[in-house]
């Protein structure tokens, strides 16, 4: 086996593993993956219209639509018209929404300091180093 396909498998592995870990954490709530997400993107980036909310997320505007309209059902964002263009919705979270971005955002630092508890700090700094060089080129 090549290092690309050794690569692949490793990465294939590592990403199942991720999903997987954030599917059962997220059961714990009464959000989807999709829902979460939304609520990572408004905290990371504060208030946005619906067309910036689907980029930073990586799908459809209606796909949004569709999580946001839940997100507003459960109390976690709200909508705003602006006053320019009553057509235009800004999309802001709750303290609900705040609250549970937290707890979430607890969890992905605890798996981040145990996916690093068997590195040395030189070995995080690189890889720290390698991930942002590839989210800069990819991503």
């Amino acid at each position: 086996m090549n290092y690309i396909e050794e690569l692949t498998d490793e990465l294939l592995l590592f990403y199942n593993g991720f999903a997987s870990w954030e599917s059962s954490v997220i059961r714990s709530s009464d959000l989807s993956v999709s829902e979460a997400h939304a609520l990572e993107a408004l905290r990371q980036h504060g208030t946005m219209n619906m067309k910036s909310l689907a980029s930073k997320l990586g799908v459809a505007t209606g796909t949004t639509t569709v999580t946001v309209d839940r997100l507003e059902a459960k109390n976690y964002a709200r909508r705003t018209s602006t006053k320019k263009d009553r057509r235009v919705n800004l999309i802001s979270l709750t303290e609900k929404g705040r609250k549970a971005f937290a707890e979430h955002h607890r969890f992905h630092l605890k798996l981040t300091e145990k996916m690093i508890a068997c590195l040395k700090e030189e070995e995080v700094k690189q890889l720290l180093e390698i991930i942002k060089k590839i989210n800069r080129e990819i991503f």
